[in-house]
């Protein structure tokens, strides 16, 4: 029995800014809201920043670009793409992004299934603590969620 709405309205300022490995991921529509069939985020990437290539295990990826420079890792190489842009990435592909400008990169992220918004929220509550971030533990994290840095 499907107890989902057949609609969910989510305004723009609704969600939680989340803050890990310099970037900003709010999450718009969750696992608990979709039923478990995907996960929605707005992202905020500074000038340079964005995560090193990596490889999801237990989601496909998909990313709309609103505002900014992107530049996307896809086979071993760094392609510059406009606003508007969708870029698709499967389970298991090596990927990154990067931020290209002087300005905020802004894009709209979407997984499936959800359970990513579960790793990021414990990703930045551990760049949350004190101190230098604790890589090792960030990339134990990760694992546990099926993430892994190439």
């Amino acid at each position: 029995m499907n107890t989902l709405p057949s609609t969910i309205i989510v305004p723009p300022t609704a969600g939680q800014a989340l803050r890990a490995f310099g970037d900003e991921i709010t999450p718009v529509l969750t696992g608990a809201q979709t039923n478990g069939q995907y996960s929605m985020f707005r992202t905020v990437t500074p000038p340079g920043g964005g995560p090193p290539p990596h490889r999801h295990m237990n989601e496909d990826e998909w990313f709309l670009v609103v505002e900014g420079r992107a530049e996307f890792f896809r086979d071993g190489v760094w392609t510059e793409v406009p606003v508007g842009t969708v870029v698709y990435t499967p389970r298991g592909v090596v990927h990154s992004f990067r931020n290209a400008g002087t300005t905020p990169l802004r894009m709209v992220l979407h997984t499936a299934p959800s359970g990513f918004e579960n790793f990021f929220a414990r990703a930045a509550a551990e760049c949350a603590k004190p101190g230098p971030p604790d890589m090792p533990r960030l990339i134990q994290i990760a694992a546990e969620h099926g993430i892994y840095f190439a």
